[in-house]
């Protein structure tokens, strides 16, 4: 992997399979209430001409809550989550048709993709998330992915789609991955502030300890530049680079210009849907484990049994996500429980064995199997 600037600026202008993030503040007017069709429309042109270069291009686009707020008669982004799934639920339509209309301008044809953290955590629902964007490509369909903000719930939201971006790039092995938002890169301070400079290049996260990196000042985002580093180590992780820039840059950025932040990728660590796990998902419950079991997990990378268990906090059913703790309270792993809450305290401490004999050979299973789970 190329290690100075201008070499990942290249490579990320010349991704074969690039996803590109845009979000709300950069695609509706300044009051935030509709589409801005002329920004909308200057975006796809340029990714259109990527995609008549030869590139795949997946497009996650911020946007639908703030193109419903005008319709719905809401003077500001709703706060609730009822008005905010309402908004989205008109937004939505508004938004797909746009770019429909913009990039059948130049032959191609969208696809919606509308994701949870749900979705794209639990094994077979992953499955089928990589494999419908896989096949929209093969297809020559650009997908355009949001969250489904009409049903996703404050327990399993993605949060912004910078995160969900960074994710799409890893689950379908995107070469590059752009962030574009309306601040032209990342400065060592806000923006507004004199003296605030432009940090052209991220190498490692030792780069960003004398940076100020302050949340969104948008009226109708729900990110900020806190979630655009988020994103950037989320993808750096899968071994992408990250470029962060605005959007009348986008062709400049994609050209290799030196405009907006660049940030370097790291070595792969985990199995992609391990990476999805632990980024992707908001814990339900917590398990509290054993010395034994945390070496065990940490050192060994087993499963988790009820043996190593000594307690369960939240409420949780079988399937969600859990932090596993050590007995100090610090969060080791987390993993997909195969009990439900409500089961767990009563085979706290005890052994497969003895639980099948008692119980069921049903019970001789795992809390969380090492496929399921990740270290922290």
């Amino acid at each position: 992997m190329a290690d100075t600037a201008a070499d990942l600026r290249a490579a990320v202008g010349r991704a074969r399979r690039l996803v590109v993030k845009v979000g709300s503040s950069s695609l509706t007017s300044g009051q935030g209430g509709h589409l801005d069709l002329g920004a909308l429309t200057a975006l796809v042109d340029v990714l259109a001409a990527r995609r008549a270069d030869g590139a795949q291009v997946v497009l996650v686009s911020s946007g639908a809550i703030a193109a419903g707020i005008g319709p719905l008669g809401l003077e500001r982004r709703p706060t609730d989550l009822a008005t905010q799934q309402a908004a989205a639920s008109v937004g939505q339509g508004a938004l797909v048709a746009a770019y429909q209309a913009a990039f059948s301008r130049h032959g191609l044809t969208v696809g919606q993709v509308l994701l949870t953290a749900d979705d794209t955590t639990r094994r077979a629902h992953y499955t089928n998330a990589r494999r419908t964007l896989e096949r929209l490509l093969e297809l020559g369909v650009v997908p355009i992915v949001n969250e489904n903000d009409t049903v996703a719930t404050h327990e399993i939201r993605f949060g912004d789609n910078d995160r969900l971006a960074a994710l799409v790039a890893d689950l379908v092995g995107a070469d590059g991955l752009v962030l574009l938002t309306d601040v032209d890169a990342l400065h060592d301070g806000p923006p507004s502030r004199a003296g605030s400079r432009r940090v052209p290049f991220v190498a490692t996260t030792a780069d960003l300890e004398a940076v100020t990196i302050g949340g969104t000042g948008s009226a109708v985002g729900s990110g900020g530049m806190v979630t655009k580093v988020e994103a950037a180590g989320i993808a750096g992780a899968a071994g992408i680079p990250t470029l962060l820039t605005r959007l009348p840059d986008v062709e400049d950025a994609l050209a290799g210009a030196d405009v907006g932040t660049v940030f370097a990728p790291a070595a792969a660590t985990r199995a992609s849907r391990k990476r999805w796990l632990a980024h992707a998902t908001t814990a339900r419950g917590t398990l509290v484990l054993d010395d034994g079991a945390v070496v065990a997990l940490t050192q060994r990378r087993t499963s988790l049994l009820p043996a190593g268990i000594t307690a369960v906090t939240g409420s949780f059913a079988a399937g969600d996500p859990v932090d596993l703790c050590a007995a100090d309270g610090t969060v080791i792993a987390r993993g997909l429980v195969t009990y439900a809450s409500g089961e767990l305290p009563r085979l706290l401490g005890r052994t497969t064995r003895d639980l099948a004999r008692e119980l069921g050979p049903a019970y001789q299973r795992e809390v969380v199997h090492r496929d399921d789970l990740v270290v922290l």
